[in-house]
């Protein structure tokens, strides 16, 4: 199954996983295309939702030092739950698992007391959570958003 983007497309959004304040005029030499065409094709790629352009940050250095995955069992929908979970501010990731847990979010919190209040007064008291286990981050090893395009 292909991806839906063509060539060009595949081509600027590699360009933009290299350097994500990179110009239109730049990207548009590199892929063949003028700054205007870039732009456009940024423009869509962006209302559909093929990509974000953001700042990605370090949470540590903005007070945030504890971060986990939580693997959460759950009888009834699934997705209802995920979305009730992806409300929360402190969880920035949701999938819906196949596995051991029926969903994993990833949390980003101030402190383990913080964690420990999301666990016990949020995340566990929503309708059909079973059980939660959480895995506590130590180090990051690594964390890339360079996916290829191919």
């Amino acid at each position: 199954m292909g991806s839906g983007l063509d060539e060009l497309s595949k081509l600027i959004v590699e360009q933009l996983q290299q350097d994500g304040r990179k110009s239109y005029a730049e990207i548009g030499k590199a892929v063949g295309l003028s700054e205007a065409a870039v732009r456009q094709r940024v423009q869509k790629l962006t209302d559909k939702g093929v990509m974000q352009i953001v700042a990605v940050t370090d949470p540590m250095q903005l007070g945030f030092y504890t971060q986990a995955m939580i693997g959460i069992r759950c009888n009834g929908d699934t997705t209802i739950l995920a979305d009730e979970l992806s409300k929360l501010p402190e969880i920035d990731y949701v999938v819906i698992t196949a596995g051991s847990f029926d969903i994993l979010a990833e949390v980003v919190c101030e402190n383990d007391d913080s964690l420990i209040n999301l666990l016990n007064n949020k995340i566990r008291k929503f309708d059909g959570v079973t059980t939660t286990e959480t895995f506590v981050y130590l180090k990051l090893q690594k964390q890339l958003y360079n996916w290829g395009t191919r």
